[in-house]
């Protein structure tokens, strides 16, 4: 089965509560580690994700957790008892501890403008990048209008990952879950290509 061909409901996304008082602003790497440690089968899982975990805006090289700071797993729903595992356990990440709560389903809603603030390029070329998103929609079978954003990078503490914010926009019901579940591009763990429903433009810039 291909993922043009995946249900509507197999993936989900689990919200687990966060209690700790802050985290590296760039933490993609150091929490999919410890995440990975505690859930081994998340490097091998296609369909898995991790969502950027919001901080308290600023300029420092960590950034201050909210009382409402949510960890976002997206995962496939046959998942959703393995990551109830995590409920009650600390992890640390980039020196930061967290302790994770009892996590809540939030289905994948179709929306038909999507917005990832994060999509991994091979360079820092922007008509490549955007060939390479229309390849993959077309593999998809997705039908979007692609807007690009603002070019930066990712990885502390490892190799750093380029990429693009993202928005696509008129899409159909089948097409928004369908790119909600796969996501576009290489690095899901590290909270690349994942796209939640957004509705304004002006964020891809961000």
């Amino acid at each position: 089965m291909t993922i043009v061909d995946v249900p509507a409901d197999t993936v989900v996304d689990l919200a687990l509560p966060l209690a700790g008082a802050s985290l590296p602003r760039d933490h993609a790497l150091p929490l999919a580690q410890a995440l990975g440690g505690c859930l081994p089968w998340l490097s091998t899982e296609p369909l898995a994700g991790i969502h950027p975990v919001k901080v308290v805006p600023g300029c420092g090289v960590r950034g201050l957790l909210s009382q409402r700071a949510r960890l976002l797993l997206r995962v496939p729903t046959d998942r959703t008892a393995d990551v109830e595992s995590l409920a009650g356990r600390t992890v640390n990440v980039g020196g930061c501890e967290l302790r994770l709560g009892v996590p809540r389903p939030r289905d994948l809603l179709p929306h038909s403008t999507l917005y990832a603030a994060f999509v991994a390029a091979s360079g820092d070329d922007e008509a490549q990048f955007m060939a390479a998103v229309s390849s993959e929609l077309q593999a998809l079978q997705i039908d979007a209008r692609t807007v690009c954003g603002r070019r930066h990078q990712i990885g502390a503490p490892g190799p750093a990952i380029t990429g693009f914010s993202l928005m696509l926009h008129g899409l159909s019901v089948t097409d928004s879950l369908r790119v909600q579940q796969a996501g576009i591009g290489p690095h899901r763990l590290l909270g690349c290509g994942i796209f939640v429903p957004h509705r304004s433009a002006a964020a891809v810039g961000g």
